[in-house]
Parts: structure tokens; C-alpha cells; sequence
């Protein structure tokens, strides 16, 4: 009988919980979809919305922010955040995309998230100069702060990273790595981390990545930075990548 029941697990299907920015991106989706929303309209301001809503500014700052990156939103002056002139077909099957890639394999994500890393590093190795380096490494120092007093530090590590996006002078990169961060914060605020030594080891590496980008040492940045991003997805999923 157990046998029978286990069986009949293969019909249930693993239940996704929606984001709030997920649930704000479905129903701009669906307001275009019925024509109240079209392109150029302008949608509330951020306060309005985030009332209307019932959630945080936050929420409704990376919802707006993902649609205008996939250029789905525009922004305006003084017109604010405005639906882009592209038809409705076009603008709902981008939307489905956008909310697909969020669900997405988590490995996939930290597959790109390397390849991303590994190429604005190179960038910044050579672009940065004194003044952003130095930003760099305060943003390191902040995270080692925290690493010393116990904490998990997720914050100030992505920090560390969009700063080298930052350094790598490349809006488009920056862009990319900065509509990943959440997704990645999320996923590793849901992972328990029992094993301080293993913040130990990201403090480390990152200090190798300070070192190369102070040098702009383009060759040691990036197998700092490949070092780190392997390491990553080890500390994550127990394997290395293939």
C-alpha cells in the first residue's frame, strides 16, 4: 500500500511560492494583456503603488526595476515609470519570460552569475582606478566586519560584487549582476549555514580578488574571481561544477 502511494507521487508537482515582485510583474502583465495598461501610460509612483499593494517600496522598486531593464517600462521625466511602445504580444510574452527565468534552475543562476563575475573582474582589473578600488575595498572591509562578528553578511558580500560591476565601467554588466543579486541573497538566506569557516574562506578569497584589482593584475583577478564563484557553488551544492 505504501509501494501504491509513493507511486502516485509522480502526479503532484512542486508548489512555486510567488514573490511579491512576482505578483506585481503578473498583474502588470495582465493589466496590458486587458488594455487597461497601454504603451505609454504612466504607471503610479512608487508610494502609490507600494500602498495599493500592501508591500514595501522595495518590492515594487525591483518589480519596476526588472520590467524597465527587459525594456518592458520606461522611465520619463517627470512622467515616471512608463509602459514602453511595444505591442501587446510582444510586451506580454517578455513578461512571461522574465517571470520563467525567475523560477529558473538555481544552478543555472550561479552558472551565470560566474560567467558575469568572471568578465566584469577582468573589465575592472583594468578600468578602476584609485578612487574605485578603494570603494571596493571598503565594501570588503564592511563584509569582513560582519564576518567577524558571526553574521552571514549576504548584504555586504553583494555589495562587494556590484561595487567591482561598478569598477568595470560597463553599464550593461552592471546592470545584469545587480538583476541578479536578489534572486541570489534569497537563495542563500534560505540555505542553513552551519559551517562559519566556510564565510572564513569567502573573506578570504575576496581579499585575493582586492589584492589582483590593486595591482590590476588581469590575469589574477580573474582566477581570484573563478576561484571564488567555483568555491561558491561547492560551499551551495556540496559538488564542484562541471
Amino acid at each position: 500500500m505504501a509501494r501504491e502511494n509513493e507511486a502516485k507521487l509522480e502526479y503532484f508537482a512542486q508548489v512555486n511560492v510567488k514573490k511579491p515582485s512576482d505578483v506585481i510583474i503578473d498583474q502588470i502583465r495582465t493589466l496590458i494583456r486587458d488594455g487597461k495598461l497601454r504603451p505609454g501610460d504612466a504607471l503610479p509612483s512608487e508610494r502609490v503603488l507600494a500602498e495599493r499593494f500592501g508591500v514595501g517600496r522595495a518590492q515594487v522598486r525591483e518589480a519596476l526595476k526588472r520590467l524597465e531593464f527587459y525594456g518592458i517600462l520606461r522611465t520619463e521625466p517627470n512622467k515616471g515609470s512608463v509602459v514602453a511602445s511595444l505591442g501587446v504580444q510582444a510586451l506580454e510574452g517578455i513578461i512571461s519570460t522574465v517571470l520563467h527565468l525567475d523560477r529558473g534552475d538555481v544552478r543555472a543562476l550561479f552558472e551565470t552569475r560566474a560567467i558575469l563575475e568572471t568578465a566584469v573582474v577582468r573589465l575592472a582589473s583594468v578600468r578602476a582606478n584609485e578612487e574605485l578600488v578603494r570603494a571596493i575595498r571598503e565594501a570588503h572591509e564592511r563584509f569582513r566586519d560582519e564576518v567577524r562578528r558571526g553574521r552571514r553578511a549576504l548584504e555586504q558580500d553583494h555589495v562587494f560584487h556590484l561595487k567591482i560591476a561598478e569598477a568595470a565601467g560597463n553599464s550593461i554588466l552592471a546592470s545584469l549582476v545587480s538583476l541578479l543579486t536578489p534572486d541570489v541573497i534569497m537563495i542563500n538566506r534560505d540555505v542553513d549555514d552551519p559551517q562559519p569557516q566556510n564565510r572564513e574562506e569567502a573573506l578570504s578569497e575576496h581579499e585575493e580578488i582586492v589584492q589582483a584589482l590593486d595591482a590590476h593584475d588581469s590575469e589574477r583577478a580573474v582566477a581570484a574571481m573563478q576561484k571564488h564563484m567555483d568555491n561558491a557553488f561547492v560551499r551551495r551544492f556540496g559538488e564542484s561544477p562541471s
